[in-house]
C-alpha cells in the first residue's frame, strides 16, 4: 500500500538490543510490517523478536546482502527501511526521518548519516578516498556505509544485493549508475554495540569487501 512502510532488521546474535529495534520501528504509525531476518542466530534473537510482535524470516546462508533480499521478498509495502540490529538508541522518530523524503516524494532513495560516538575508521581511510577518486559525485555522502536506509521497494528489487560488507555500498552505487534520486540525512547520534576498533582483522576484511564492490561498480558505468 502507498506509503505504508515495511521495517527489515537483519540480524545474527543481537538478543540484546533487537527488542528495542522493533519496538522503535513500531512508534512510526506508516509502520504495519516490522520483518527481523534472522541469519543463523545461536542465542535469543528469535524469541526477543517475537515477544514484540516481529514477523520472522530466516537466512540459512550466512551474510547482512542475502538477509536483506530475503527480507525484500516478503515485504508487503511500497516504501522499504532497513535498520540495523545492533543499535539501541535510535532515536524514536528514526523510521519518520529516513521515510520523509521519500513520503513528501522529494527522493526514492534516503542514505542516513549520524553522529559518531565511535569508529569509522573503514569509512575514512578508505571508502571516501576511493569514492572521490571513482564517484566523485558521492563523496558528499558523510556515512556511505550507513545501514541505514529507506527506499521503495521496486528499486531494491532491481539491484542484486552484494552478500558480504560490501552490500551497502553496493546499493548506493548501484542506485546511482541507475539514475536513482537520492538524499542523506542525519538520524542523531549512533552507538554501535558490536563495534570494536580494535579488531584489526574484521577491519581489514570489510575495508577489503567495501573496496572491491566501489571498484566492481565502477566498471558497470
Amino acid at each position: 500500500m502507498e506509503n505504508n512502510v515495511s521495517v527489515i532488521i537483519p540480524a545474527f546474535n543481537e538478543e540484546e538490543s533487537i527488542g528495542k529495534v522493533v519496538q522503535i520501528s513500531k512508534e512510526c504509525k506508516k509502520v504495519n510490517q516490522v520483518i527481523v531476518v534472522d541469519n543463523n542466530s545461536t542465542d535469543n534473537t528469535i524469541k526477543e523478536a517475537k515477544k514484540e510482535g516481529a514477523e520472522i524470516v530466516n537466512c540459512e546462508m550466512q551474510g547482512k546482502g542475502l538477509a536483506m533480499e530475503e527480507g525484500i521478498k516478503v515485504a508487503q509495502n511500497d516504501i522499504v527501511v532497513f535498520l540495523d540490529a545492533d543499535i539501541l538508541n535510535y532515536r524514536e522518530d528514526i523510521v519518520e526521518l529516513l521515510i520523509s523524503p521519500i513520503v513528501n516524494k522529494e527522493v526514492d532513495f534516503v542514505k542516513s548519516t549520524f553522529n559518531r560516538i565511535t569508529g569509522g575508521n573503514v569509512t575514512r581511510i578508505a571508502v571516501q578516498p576511493l569514492l572521490k577518486l571513482l564517484f566523485p559525485d558521492l563523496y558528499k555522502f558523510q556515512e556511505p556505509l550507513s545501514g541505514m536506509i529507506a527506499g521503495r521497494k521496486k528499486i531494491f528489487e532491481k539491484i542484486k544485493f552484494e552478500p558480504d560488507y560490501g552490500v551497502d555500498i553496493g546499493i548506493v552505487l548501484d542506485l546511482y549508475n541507475m539514475g536513482i534520486q537520492m538524499k542523506e540525512v542525519n538520524i542523531g547520534e549512533i552507538l554501535n554495540m558490536s563495534h570494536n576498533t580494535k579488531d584489526i582483522e574484521k577491519m581489514q576484511q570489510m575495508s577489503y569487501e567495501v573496496m572491491r564492490t566501489i571498484i566492481k561498480k565502477s566498471k558497470e558505468i
